[in-house]
């Protein structure tokens, strides 16, 4: 293990080192700043999941969905700029979205999952899903599968979409991974990409499924229908959602790396993740993304409850999960997001936290990975020791 932890944050420490000894990780980081300082700073292991190169403080992964919280920044920094309208109609700002009944479907609607279009009548090949044009004309063509704006289910791959078409639109052709890196990135040295440049390829490691014991105290009652049910289910809203890229990419797949799909395949390291997370609650380095009332509207609750793709009960603010049984985060105010196989990024405005973790090893979970939530809980309690 490598790295260091301010004092009063040595339960993290323990906790990563537990991650490795009992949870099954093979090569991980975790970061965490604290009004803008990075008083977490750790990583150990292995950089590929089959391989034996040690991990460095530079190595990167595949996020995948943690890419969303960066994702929606963009719009609500063009919202905070006064460039795009929350409330208004999709079909302002992309006028060919219009068709198949979608006049309603608002800006907020893509962020808080209420579009009613987390599907693909036919799906995309993974060439299909990373041109931007052919990308935008599938959703733009695609008739929603509920009302807009009366329900809620996780928009797995059409999120990324949904919003770099509305940001191409806004900005006159600028897509989401270019804009992210020159407005996001750039001001705050991060080490993270949305469409990973040839120049790094080098630094990120290779992605693997691993299994592992789930820790004491995870285990809940199984419900009726689960998200693993529902995605065994071929004609399920969840299985269609997950394959709206069919068959989805080897994530080490270099063309899959190279694409901007903000839904899906950001690459970054935990200080990447955990930096930009710090920006959006308050200034480092005397950067500060979002202002105090963005912030608010960003982690203000828009959907919650049963989640039509996802199963369980979700919360969602604008375009972030919100603390909940789905998505443990710090405390009730945090906002953030995980990403299908054990990422997370999050921040925390009340205790000036912001949390970023990354891993090679890909468990099956969608949300609550449990050695993130290891390390969650460690720094919950190193709070409350301070």
């Amino acid at each position: 293990m490598h790295g260091t932890v301010a004092e009063g944050f040595e339960p993290v420490r323990e906790a990563f080192v537990r991650n490795f000894q009992a949870l099954g990780e093979r090569g991980a980081a975790v970061a965490v700043y604290r009004d803008g300082v990075r008083v977490v700073d750790l990583w150990a292991g292995a950089k590929d999941v089959d391989g034996s190169e040690p991990w460095r403080r530079d190595t990167a992964q595949v996020v995948r969905s943690a890419t969303k919280g960066v994702a929606a920044a963009v719009l609500l920094m063009l919202h905070q700029r006064g460039e795009l309208d929350l409330d208004a109609p999709v079909g302002h700002y992309w006028p060919e979205f219009k068709a198949q009944g979608k006049e309603k479907v608002l800006v907020r609607h893509v962020l808080n999952h209420r579009a009613g279009l987390p599907v693909l009548d036919r799906p995309l090949t993974p060439e299909e899903a990373a041109d931007p044009q052919r990308a935008a004309e599938a959703v733009a063509a695609q008739a929603p599968v509920w009302e807009p704006g009366t329900d809620h289910g996780y928009h797995a791959l059409t999120y990324g979409w949904l919003v770099d078409e509305l940001v191409r639109r806004v900005t006159g052709g600028r897509g989401s991974g270019e804009w992210i890196a020159d407005e996001i990135v750039a001001p705050l040295g991060l080490d993270l990409w949305v469409g990973l440049p040839d120049a790094q390829t080098h630094r990120v490691g290779r992605v693997g499924r691993v299994d592992g014991p789930e820790p004491a105290g995870v285990l809940r009652a199984r419900p009726k229908r689960s998200v693993t049910d529902a995605y065994d289910d071929p004609g399920s809203l969840t299985r269609r959602a997950f394959a709206a890229i069919t068959p989805f990419p080897d994530q080490n797949d270099p063309a899959f790396r190279a694409a901007a799909l903000p839904a899906a395949n950001g690459i970054a390291t935990a200080d990447g993740l955990a930096r930009f997370y710090a920006s959006l609650i308050g200034p480092v380095d005397g950067v500060r993304l979002l202002d105090a009332t963005t912030v608010d509207l960003a982690r203000a609750e828009e959907s919650a409850g049963p989640d039509r793709v996802l199963i369980v009960g979700t919360r969602f603010g604008l375009g972030y999960m919100l603390h909940g049984s789905a998505s443990p985060f710090l405390a009730p105010g945090s906002f953030g997001h995980p990403g299908r196989g054990g990422s997370l990024g999050f921040a925390d405005p009340e205790s000036g936290i912001a949390f970023g973790y990354v891993t090679n090893g890909f468990r099956k979970t969608v949300t609550a990975d449990p050695r993130a939530q290891a390390l969650v809980r460690a720094v919950r309690g190193a709070l409350g020791s301070r």
